[in-house]
């Protein structure tokens, strides 16, 4: 069995954020599907990490929470030599973190506001969330292509 193991969910954006780097750093990691339904999961869940999110890493007994901590930690302690996500540099690192607040929280947050009102049955939906979530989409999807430009 290996040390690494993986409590996620495929629904969850967050969790494939780190499926990804586990990729591309060529990490070998057992996956546990984690159901939060189900009471026994849920409590071995919270035993393990006591704000019961995920994803979260278990690297031996260590437990390791957060997404941008995770695929820092992988990087730092497990990626296969020569794969990283994050620079070396001081100021490049600094950009990729940017880079990784600015879709957790101006793009991916808004898109979870909007996918959540979508489950809401029609008389309990939020037209104001909505509308202010689209916004935020908006602003941030416009900051990131122009950012981008001129960039291939």
């Amino acid at each position: 069995m290996n040390a690494l193991t993986l409590h996620y969910h495929p629904l969850s954006s967050c969790c494939h954020k780190v499926l990804i780097a586990i990729d591309a750093l060529g990490i070998e990691v057992d996956k546990q599907l984690l159901n939060l339904g189900d009471p026994d999961e849920r409590a071995a869940h919270l035993a393990r990490w006591p704000m019961g999110k995920m994803p979260l890493l278990m690297d031996g007994p260590r437990a390791v929470p957060e997404t941008s901590i995770i695929i820092e930690y992988l990087q730092r302690h497990h990626a296969r030599p020569g794969r990283a996500l994050i620079p070396d540099a001081p100021d490049a690192a600094l950009d990729v973190r940017l880079w990784d607040r600015l879709f957790d929280l101006y793009v991916m947050t808004p898109m979870q506001a909007l996918t959540a009102d979508l489950l809401r049955p029609e008389g309990e939906r939020d037209a104001r969330t909505v509308a202010q979530a689209r916004e935020r989409l908006s602003s941030a999807y416009a900051f990131i292509d122009h950012q981008l430009e001129g960039r291939t």
